[in-house]
């Protein structure tokens, strides 16, 4: 049996008519520890987004346009249904539960994986004579070498990387408090808490974060959290800030002795565990996390430390090119190797913690998987003409990177450039907006999308994301994308201050895939009579290769923001580099 048809027993076992299986951990995370993946060992399917549900009879796959190809590939030999979210036709998780519950009985559930708020929305829409069971136990029945909860100690991020105190942010939450009349703050994402506590932690790969909660009132901060993670420094640290530490696991019962308390949270980032504690004894303000906008907005020492980390990036990811460039057709390259000589590249600079996520390192057809990885089995020979698509970031002890890179190798195609200028369009189109404040992604998104749409090709995803300081990667709540996706929660106005990714891309399935992605800092433009007016600092510092452009297609406007850019990118990055990569680094930033 496979282990989702051992699933599939115990529910019928348990008299369970579906079960739900998310992608997250029990705070909402975008990316989960091992110890959460029973989507993946249930499914086979190893995307970062998805939702598993799973009757007594069949299973289906709901996943967004980043992962179609691969969930089709993952999913071929398996009897589950991919179900394509935003295509025509498609019924969203809750519609199909609507009609597939019609005469059932019994949906189960892990309450600690699933948000309140998506919860409380599959209640009333579905009948109401159907139980909402919670089940954190099924799993454990067929899955018995899982792994652990992750396990990291706590360290400390010095005031020179983050610009604000502990004591600093507490003041303003608690003030933020005092105006929506509440008395009691539970956060649960693991980014605001590490933000809020000036902590980092090591137990989710590649995002510096700890399993935890908070509880703050208007006189104390309560930090729960595995007491075996804190060290004697971090205890003073604690001590000193006069934060109180509860053990991880206590939360339930903590918060089911509270009662008559006016109680803030966000039933996008809390588990319907919680609120199930809170909610028959107190009064809850349903508010997006406060900690949410305060983080994303970055402070002067922030920005100043991210600009740093993207010069010591940008020497990485400029070796790699001058490598390949170098290298390409003389010395033997795989997809895994080039991954591998990146890392290395991003160690040798001081200050390195850690890559910011899985580098995506795909040659010509594996490009048109956004989100591919290379495996032992995957792993391609990069041994003739094609696009090579890098995606890839670092954190460092000033600020977290995400870029990436499409290199022309070998004699590529007309078409090929053509989408490559395409797509270098977009960015231009997007890097030069100039905006009056109030203005959010759904406003500019067309500007990346225009050059690309007038085609007839658009991309199945968003065009950009916000960026975390020493946190995740993708960070809510700026991005850009053309519509709302309200499990992004990307769409609010941009603030100068703001770090987002603007990478907009052309994907033929078994093909190519071209991406081209810098990181845009929104800064203020000026003032008039009409408002004041933002625009974006680009502070990404890497060539966009010249290889790969047919300079026709570019304007002359086009041309000049090029040629300022590749300007800034030698002037920049090249007194960091070797005396033969500077002359290779000025063929690769000359005018056109």
């Amino acid at each position: 049996m496979t282990n989702l048809e051992k699933f599939q027993e115990q529910m019928a076992l348990r008299g369970y008519d579906a079960y739900i299986v998310p992608t997250s951990d029990f705070h909402n995370s975008e990316y989960i520890s091992d110890y959460f993946k029973i989507r993946q060992f249930l499914s086979g399917f190893t995307g970062s987004a998805g939702t598993l549900l799973v009757t007594q009879d069949n299973a289906y796959l709901w996943t967004d346009g980043r992962y179609f190809i691969q969930a089709e590939k993952e999913l071929k030999e398996t009897n589950i249904e991919l179900m394509k979210m935003g295509e025509k036709n498609v019924l969203t998780l809750t519609q199909f539960l609507q009609k597939f519950l019609i005469n059932k009985k019994n949906l189960a559930i892990d309450g600690r994986t699933l948000t309140t708020s998506f919860i409380l929305k599959l209640k009333s829409s579905v009948d109401s004579s159907v139980n909402i069971i919670t089940d954190s136990t099924l799993i454990d029945e067929i899955w018995f070498d899982r792994p652990k909860l992750p396990f990291s100690i706590l360290y400390e991020l010095k005031p020179y990387s983050i610009g604000k105190t502990y004591k600093e942010k507490i003041e303003a939450i608690r003030n933020k408090m005092v105006d929506l009349d509440t008395n009691f703050y539970i956060i649960s994402s693991l980014e605001d808490q590490a933000w809020l506590y000036n902590l980092r932690g090591n137990d989710i790969l590649h995002t510096p974060v700890f399993l935890a909660f908070t509880i703050i009132t208007l006189d104390n901060t309560y930090l729960f959290v595995d007491e075996h993670k804190i060290e004697p420094s971090i205890e003073k640290y604690l001590q000193k800030n006069d934060i109180i530490t509860r053990g991880y696991a206590t939360i339930y019962d903590t918060l089911k002795g509270i009662k008559g308390k006016r109680i803030l949270v966000d039933f996008n980032k809390i588990n319907y565990e919680i609120y199930s504690a809170i909610y028959e004894n107190n009064t809850l303000i349903n508010h997006e996390d406060i900690t949410l906008l305060m983080k994303a907005i970055k402070n002067d020492t922030e920005i100043a430390n991210t600009k740093k980390a993207h010069i010591k990036d940008a020497v990485a990811v400029c070796k790699l090119m001058y490598y390949l460039k170098t290298n390409y057709g003389k010395t033997e390259m795989t997809e895994l190797s080039i991954s591998n000589l990146l890392e290395k590249y991003r160690k040798s600079q001081k200050g390195f913690i850690d890559l910011s996520f899985d580098t995506i390192c795909a040659f010509n057809d594996h490009a048109a998987m956004m989100h591919y990885k290379a495996s032992n089995e995957s792993n391609a020979k990069i041994d003739k003409p094609g696009l090579l698509l890098i995606d890839s970031g670092g954190h460092y002890l000033e600020g977290t990177t995400d870029i990436t890179r499409t290199f022309a190798l070998g004699n590529i195609s007309s078409q090929m450039k053509d989408h490559f200028t395409l797509v270098l369009k977009s960015v231009i189109a997007l890097s030069q907006a100039v905006f009056i404040e109030g203005c959010n992604g759904m406003n500019l998104d067309i500007l990346a999308r225009g050059p690309i749409w007038k085609e007839l090709l658009d991309y199945k995803c968003g065009t950009g994301h916000g960026v975390g300081h020493i946190l995740s990667v993708h960070e809510a709540p700026n991005g850009f994308r053309y519509k709302i996706v309200p499990e992004r929660n990307d769409s609010h106005p941009f603030v100068p201050g703001m770090i987002t990714s603007n990478e907009p891309g052309i994907y033929l399935e078994n093909k190519y895939g071209i991406r081209i992605e810098n990181e845009m800092l929104c800064v203020r433009k000026g003032e008039s009579e009409f408002g004041n007016f933002l625009g974006f600092e680009t502070i990404t510092l890497v060539p966009i290769d010249l290889d790969a452009i047919n300079k026709k297609l570019l304007t002359n406007e086009e041309k000049e923001w090029l040629n300022n850019y590749h300007n800034e990118v030698f002037n920049t990055i090249s007194p960091y580099l070797k005396s033969e990569e500077i002359e290779w680094l000025k063929l690769y930033t000359k005018k056109i």
